[in-house]
């Protein structure tokens, strides 16, 4: 168990609070230490607020940006890149506030409108999943990005069925309506549809030790999407992150680690007082003097 594993807190990306490591909740599946309990970021949401922010330069200008089935935290992440129109757009089949209501298979927007596409766990849900691919390299601008995340096992082939029952999908694929858990072949379903990319991980961009002080998975990738062919330059170079949070993080087990031992030490030092012969001396004095004034 590393230092930071250690430590009682954590810290949240997402709205910015240091919170105790007991007070997360369990995530979907019951994953513990999940959810944030102050805005309920999963780990996705908390990686998010800090690939958001390390993608500013790179993402610039956005004036249209399309939030595909929105939620309250990546709305709010989202928002920090202050787009001229944020366009939540979904089915409308859960309920969600959104300002679309539209499939991701045919997007009423025209061709190169979007400066960029946040498609976060939407593409599992959809059957037809390579017109979204395509949807989504029609309305990007050329120079803009789509942000894409979806439940995948490497080494293996995507397994899908999308005529099978909810209780099937459930146990296949996790929830009852999800018609696939992508593979291999996820990456070759995006550049068949018009789509270029770079795979990247927490643990790339954080290191392990801020992957476990911010509760993310180290190993669950984003894919930064392009529309076009050409394999582009990587929109995420390397990052200083992982060494300057790993300072931080030293030096705050060190002092963490300081201030245990300086209350152990006091800790010994009041034993021993408690032990002393003056310390019997002045209880012996205090009684008596209480006595006389009785």
């Amino acid at each position: 168990m590393s230092a930071v594993e250690r430590l009682p807190k954590r810290y949240c990306s997402a709205c910015g609070n240091v919170v105790w490591l007991r007070n997360f909740k369990p995530g979907p599946n019951g994953r513990p230490h999940a959810r944030c309990p102050r805005c309920k970021s999963l780990e996705r949401h908390r990686f998010l607020a800090v690939l958001v922010s390390s993608l500013k330069p790179a993402i610039g200008t956005v004036d249209v940006l399309l939030d595909v089935a929105p939620s309250p935290q990546t709305t709010e992440i989202l928002a920090s890149l202050r787009p001229g129109r944020h366009i939540g757009l979904d089915l409308g089949l859960d309920g969600r506030r959104v300002d679309v209501l539209a499939s991701l298979t045919e997007l009423p927007l025209a061709d190169a409108s979007v400066d960029l596409v946040f498609c976060y766990h939407v593409l599992e849900h959809i059957p037809d999943d390579r017109a979204a691919m395509r949807e989504i390299a029609r309305v990007l601008t050329p120079e803009g990005l789509a942000l894409v995340q979806v439940p995948i096992r490497f080494g293996t082939v995507t397994d899908e069925d999308v005529d099978t029952t909810p209780e099937e999908r459930k146990a296949r694929f996790g929830q009852h309506d999800h018609v696939r858990w992508y593979g291999d072949d996820f990456e070759g379903r995006l550049q068949e549809s018009g789509l270029t990319f770079q795979r990247v991980t927490p643990v790339e961009v954080l290191g392990a030790d801020m992957c476990a002080w911010l509760r993310v998975e180290e190993d669950e990738p984003v894919w930064i999407v392009r529309r076009g062919s050409a394999m582009p330059a990587r929109l995420l170079g390397e990052t200083r992150l992982p060494g300057v949070m790993g300072a931080l993080l030293g030096e705050l087990t060190a002092e963490r680690a300081a201030r245990r031992a300086a209350r152990a030490k006091v800790a010994r030092l009041e034993a021993r007082v408690g032990r002393s012969p003056l310390r019997r001396v002045v209880r012996r004095v205090k009684r008596i003097a209480s006595t006389r004034r009785k």
